[in-house]
């Protein structure tokens, strides 16, 4: 190191009041290797979501201190970066990152530019676009998903962290055809290094044709999207036996340790009721287009039954409370935890005073939270403060579950898929469009008449809503 070199520490910083450690989930950089301000560096876990964190500094990589896998104290030195012709810097847990991303001065993408090119370290930088440090990274599911169907990486778009392709890029890259276009319009770049020989892509079935094939039921969310499938690290089997062995991550120890909890701490009742979600459903199909064009996002029928939800909480505050042993704190505001899973668990998201949002609004919010779920790029402050959570278990084709209630709160409502039935109006039969809806309650708080009142004014409130209902 020259005598113009120094050296900078990077600390495990503190993520929330609650968390006293980390553990290094896997290091993004090696010694000797370029760095950039606001560069993630590597990767943290923690029991509640995970989160990268960022480079404070522009230099190199000068050591690591913890390993991969090793839980670090707060506080801890976990590695150093070496700056070239710079006074010594503030350590890295200055500008503790958000939770999942990059600091939000990163997320602007406005504080790289106001470094000016002396401060630049002397090491050479890496191959990728400057203004997409991570555009080449890509994770075993993105090079999986290629593979599969011959994408060339290079030609698709990244929206992740520092231009980084998700798995949800390659999927729009794919649904909108251009994966079928000539390898040679794509621009030359180095191939994935686990990418096998191309294949012939599949004939893509654009979603309305789906549709019609399949007038008869309806699963909600998510419909277009390809399911999620578990990552399974394989260690080794024992003893010659065909055994997987998946590491128990901290997050979702946290999950077993909530289930457990809510399990043998609350006494658990559940409820179901029919809903007609026939005008609903004339509803939403003369407005997803309208409001696609005009927000650049889905409108959903999960928004719909939130609003209804949150009307029937107003009516029933009681449904919006927690158990405290010796008395029941009703909550006054009504935060709305989301259920969204991901690939190797399931985070529950929170829209945050539900009740002053109208049905765009709320489609807004489930958006944004779905995606940052699913990107990883949730912060603690999405995770706190629900107060009563709702589940779209329809989206996978569920028509009838027993969820586990989100502990401490005192209730939970899925709503089913939808489908077409035979139904009996005024002694006549006719076809309508039908869900069920089911409720789990804390026995401690509630009882079958306040929850069946609740269930039933959610259903007058879906069944209320009619061709003229305003989104905004």
């Amino acid at each position: 190191m020259s005598d113009n070199t120094t050296l900078t520490d990077v600390i495990m910083p503190q993520l929330a009041e609650s968390l006293v450690s980390a553990t290094i989930g896997k290091w993004l950089k090696q010694p000797g290797d370029p760095i950039e301000q606001y560069e993630p560096i590597c990767e943290l876990i923690t029991d509640k979501v995970n989160a990268e964190l960022p480079a404070t500094v522009d230099g190199t990589m000068a050591e690591l201190l913890a390993e991969e896998g090793q839980t670090v104290s707060v506080g801890e030195i976990i590695a150093r970066i070496a700056v070239a012709g710079a006074a010594p810097a503030a350590p890295a847990a200055a500008a503790p990152p958000q939770a999942g991303g990059s600091s939000a001065s990163a997320a602007s993408g406005t504080a790289p530019q106001a470094h000016s090119a002396a401060a630049r370290p002397s090491a050479p930088a890496p191959a990728v676009d400057a203004a997409a440090p991570m555009r080449s990274r890509y994770s075993p599911a993105v090079q999986s998903l290629a593979a599969e169907h011959g994408i060339n990486l290079a030609a698709v778009p990244g929206t992740g962290l520092g231009g980084r392709i998700t798995r949800k890029d390659v999927l729009a890259f794919l649904t909108s055809g251009a994966a079928a276009q000539p390898a040679a319009t794509a621009p030359p770049a180095a191939a994935p290094p686990q990418a096998a020989a191309p294949i012939q892509p599949p004939v893509q079935v654009a979603q309305p044709e789906r549709e019609e094939l399949q007038p008869v039921r309806h699963s909600g969310l998510h419909l277009s999207e390809s399911p999620k499938i578990p990552t399974i690290e394989v260690e080794r089997g024992r003893d010659g036996m065909s055994e997987y062995l998946i590491d128990v991550t901290p997050i979702r120890n946290t999950i077993a340790t909530r289930m457990r909890q809510s399990v043998s701490e609350i006494p658990h009742a559940w409820t179901m009721i029919e809903v007609d979600v026939t005008n609903l459903v004339v509803l939403r199909n003369k407005l997803k287009d309208e409001f696609k064009r005009k927000e650049g996002i889905n409108l959903t029928y999960l928004a719909f039954l939130m609003k209804a939800v949150v009307s029937a909480i107003k009516d029933y505050p009681i449904m919006n409370s927690v158990w405290a042993v010796d008395k029941i704190i009703v909550k006054r505001d009504i935060n709305i935890s989301l259920a969204v899973g991901t690939e190797d668990s399931v985070m529950t998201p929170v829209i945050q005073k539900a009740d002053q949002k109208n049905i765009a609004g709320l489609a807004r919010e489930i958006d944004e939270l779905a995606l940052k779920t699913r990107e990883g790029k949730l912060r603690l402050d999405d995770m706190q403060g629900g107060t009563f959570t709702v589940n779209n278990t329809g989206s996978f084709g569920s028509i009838l579950s027993y969820p586990i209630i989100n502990y401490p709160q005192a209730a939970i409502l899925t709503f089913e898929s939808i489908v077409k039935k035979p139904v009996v109006i005024n002694d006549m039969i006719a076809v309508r469009s039908m869900a069920n809806i089911c409720l789990s309650l804390d026995h401690r708080i509630l009882d079958g008449v306040i929850s069946g009142r609740f269930l039933q004014r959610v259903k007058d409130n879906v069944e209320g809503y009619t061709p003229d209902t305003k989104l905004y």
